[in-house]
């Protein structure tokens, strides 16, 4: 009998260490589908320095991705979001103490060279194509993933700035079928035909090659001069209920990232982050595939960012 105690003892001691070397040397990272391409590359960087770790990347909308902590209790080790109010707004205080923004981008419209009317279209006229009936266009959920409800916030500018009162309400009603959880979910349609044009990320259609319309910086949402121009403009999203709703009010665009509260490897988690944040390391290699880097950050909300993180921000 002792003997079969002893030898369960043993089996659990090396059974727990089997679990504690996987935790040790793994991460999970939940982040925005807009970031796919520049997480990756930072990954598998850091994965030459550090041939043991194993890093888990799982994309989502940046809502949805806040959404399996919140609702579905999912662990991760980081959370890279494409909007740093929905770490504010969703995991700070309860789930996550502190934000770290991290990149800037731009809104632009993506097409293909044989998207209907691309031989006409331009930074000027897009409104009245958009709208022509024989044109199809598709964005993301505003309930799931900042660029869609930063399409709203572009539409609603964008009747102000090109003078077209009832823009915004005719253009979000038409085409609805073409709405998806995350904007590069829309990739695929724009390479089958499926749809003609798309609002999207700079980054993106730099990384993956597309044509694009620039928007002017009033509406582009990419300009940090233009922050009270933009503050003009709002848009309501599902909360952290389905009862409840958070208005967005329009901001330059800001990436962020936390670590969660209940990281099941904050150690590491930490040591991928102050690579990320290198300029020698991450920041180096994200800033050559097309984003646009803000580290380091004048921020306010730093007293709670960890002490090896302080020097990125100001």
């Amino acid at each position: 009998m002792r003997g079969s105690v002893l030898l369960v003892a043993i089996l659990f001691f090396f059974i727990g260490c089997s679990h504690s070397n996987i935790d040790n040397n793994s991460i999970t990272i939940f982040h925005a589908g807009s970031l796919s391409v520049p997480l990756k590359a930072v990954a598998d960087s850091f994965k030459k320095h550090n041939p043991e770790v194993t890093i888990n990347l799982e994309a989502a909308g940046s809502v949805e991705c806040a959404r399996k902590i919140t609702d579905l209790n999912r662990q991760c080790d980081l959370f890279f979001s494409a909007d740093y109010q929905v770490i504010n707004n969703l995991l700070v205080a309860k789930h996550a103490n502190f934000v770290i923004p991290l990149a800037g981008n731009r809104m632009v419209i993506a097409y293909s060279p044989k998207s209907k009317l691309s031989n006409a279209i331009d930074s000027l006229n897009w409104p009245s194509i958009l709208l022509n009936p024989k044109v199809t266009y598709g964005r993301s959920d505003p309930n799931a993933d900042p660029c869609g409800y930063r399409t709203v916030l572009v539409l609603q500018l964008s009747e102000k700035y090109y003078g077209k009162k009832g823009f915004a309400d005719l253009l979000l009603a038409k085409d609805n079928q073409f709405i998806r959880p995350k904007e590069v979910d829309l990739l695929a349609l724009l390479e089958t035909r499926a749809i003609d044009y798309l609002f999207i990320y700079e980054s993106v259609v730099k990384q993956h090659g597309l044509q694009y319309i620039n928007l002017p910086d009033s509406v582009n949402l990419g300009n940090f001069s233009l922050a009270s121009h933009y503050g003009a403009v709002q848009v309501k999203i599902r909360g952290i209920s389905p009862t409840d709703s958070i208005s967005i009010v329009g901001e330059p665009i800001v990436y962020a990232f936390t670590i969660p509260k209940n990281a099941p490897n904050a150690r590491l988690a930490l040591r991928f982050a102050e690579y990320l944040l290198a300029d020698t390391g991450g920041m180096r290699v994200i800033t050559q595939i097309g984003q646009q880097s803000l580290i380091p950050f004048n921020w306010s909300s730093c007293s709670s960012v960890p002490a090896d993180l302080k020097e990125f921000i100001r």
